[in-house]
């Protein structure tokens, strides 16, 4: 039998309340206020799916009602009915969250009842249309992830396999590395991915408002707290949170998270009362934290809380072979966005991005790329339309020696036909060898050997 939706009637007059409840139990799961102090206790407990409210409440009106219920994590459908009726009250009503406007002095109940359920419909409607959409996503979930060479197809593999539970996950690795488009494949991948994913950058944020961010705060706090708000961890409820710059974090938050991570509670700031989530933690970080545990600024119990599965991406420049791959992604997204008609990469530039050190990771070629596409005057990016240190290779410890001979214009696949035979030529024939030379799985460096005829080496 399917469950009633439930619905929260706010009145203070009995005879309406009551003969609401009477009206609509057969259909909904009927809770009942007399004033807005009691419905916010029950929404604080309860999970309501509609929220029926009168305008004249006493102490608070109905409009402030509909505002707190409208910021919690799960809010419900908003209605309010009210005996002074006018065009102004109506727009305030739906600027402040209200879904519906009900008229109490033309209040008829098949008409109450066909505007509630409308009302749910069209909450439903976009709710599908959200997970839609996060399905979509989950089903590529990491096709923004590009890499052929070995130790992403591991990263893959560990992505895949640590998605579906429960288990924190630590990301690390240089700045620019990719930690938060995996970050987010974690998420789509997993059941949790028609619920929300919520990041928080902690290097952003001084200690005091980190806490407020994570935690949320009461009305009151502390100054300027002027309401309610809700942090972070209620709005992830049943999803991720993805908190990026994890060694950035004050020593007293590192406590509550290492106290969330182990009972799975917490408190607002200003607040007494304990709150429960169910929220997957991601956590990423460019720093080394064993050093940070060291020097006593980062504990070593939360350490090993948050290292339940440890992903490190390497740099780019340790998995050169993945460049080619990266640029042509880039290079078609820009080209679209930009309404440039540019395919292709001319050798010059080819061998000036793989000469490049990359200090800057896969961010930093990213942007270069979008940097040839807003200047490439032709239908192919050259090497002058490149940033200028990335073409005189100014970065790192030098030129990266190049794969590719000096031919005039070539697309991706005859680069990369090119870097697999210097390879083989460099390696004697040994394919094994051959693959982990330029960064590229010894499977796919078979399947593209005879997709290019190169078996012959």
């Amino acid at each position: 039998m399917t469950e009633k939706p439930t619905l929260l009637i706010v009145d203070d007059e009995k005879p309406t309340r009551e003969g609401l409840r009477a009206a609509l139990e057969e259909r909904y799961d009927v809770y009942i206020a007399e004033d807005a102090k009691a419905a916010g206790e029950l929404l604080e407990r309860e999970s309501f799916d509609v929220l029926l409210t009168d305008f004249r409440l006493p102490n608070e009106d109905g409009l402030n009602l509909i505002a707190r219920a409208k910021s919690l994590s799960r809010p419900p459908v908003c209605l309010l009915m009210t005996a002074y009726g006018s065009e102004e009250l109506a727009v305030d009503a739906m600027k402040r969250g209200a879904d519906d406007y009900i008229a109490k002095g033309r209040l008829q109940i098949d008409e109450l009842e066909m505007r509630i359920a409308r009302a749910l419909r069209r909450q439903n409607l976009e709710t599908e249309n959200v997970s839609l959409r996060q399905q979509l996503d989950s089903r590529f979930g990491l096709e923004n992830i590009v890499g052929e060479a070995p130790v992403m197809r591991e990263i893959f593999e560990v992505v895949q396999q640590v998605a579906p539970t429960r288990a924190t996950v630590l990301l690390t690795g240089e700045s620019g590395t990719g930690k938060e488009i995996v970050a987010k494949a974690i998420h789509q991948l997993s059941p949790r991915a028609r619920q929300p994913m919520v990041t928080v950058h902690c290097a952003a944020l001084s200690a005091t408002l980190l806490e407020s961010e994570l935690f949320g705060h009461e009305k009151g706090a502390f100054t300027g707290a002027h309401e309610r708000r809700v942090g972070r961890f209620e709005q992830a409820q049943g999803g991720t949170l993805f908190l990026d710059e994890i060694g950035e974090i004050d020593a007293s938050i590192q406590v509550k998270l290492l106290r969330f991570l182990g009972e799975r509670t917490f408190e607002r700031v200003g607040s007494n009362k304990t709150l429960t989530a169910d929220v997957r933690l991601v956590a990423a970080t460019n720093k080394n934290l064993e050093a940070l545990i060291r020097a006593g600024t980062f504990r070593e119990d939360l350490f090993f809380r948050l290292r339940v599965v440890e992903i490190n991406l390497p740099p780019l420049r340790e998995r050169a072979g993945d460049i080619p791959l990266l640029a042509l992604k880039f290079l078609q997204e820009f080209a679209r966005e930009n309404g440039k008609p540019v395919g292709e990469f001319t050798a010059e530039a080819l061998e000036a991005l793989m000469r490049f050190s990359w200090p800057g990771n896969v961010r930093e070629l990213r942007t270069a790329v979008e940097h040839a596409v807003v200047l490439c005057r032709s239908e192919k990016i050259t090497a002058r339309d490149l940033p200028p240190s990335v073409r005189g290779g100014q970065a790192g410890s030098g030129p990266r020696p190049t794969l590719l001979n000096d031919l005039n214009d070539l697309t991706l696949k005859d680069a990369e036909r090119q870097l697999m035979e210097r390879a083989l030529k460099d390696t004697e024939g040994n394919r094994t060898r051959a693959a982990k030379k330029i960064g590229m799985s010894r499977r796919t460096f078979h399947r593209k050997l005879h997709a290019y005829h190169l078996e012959g080496f």
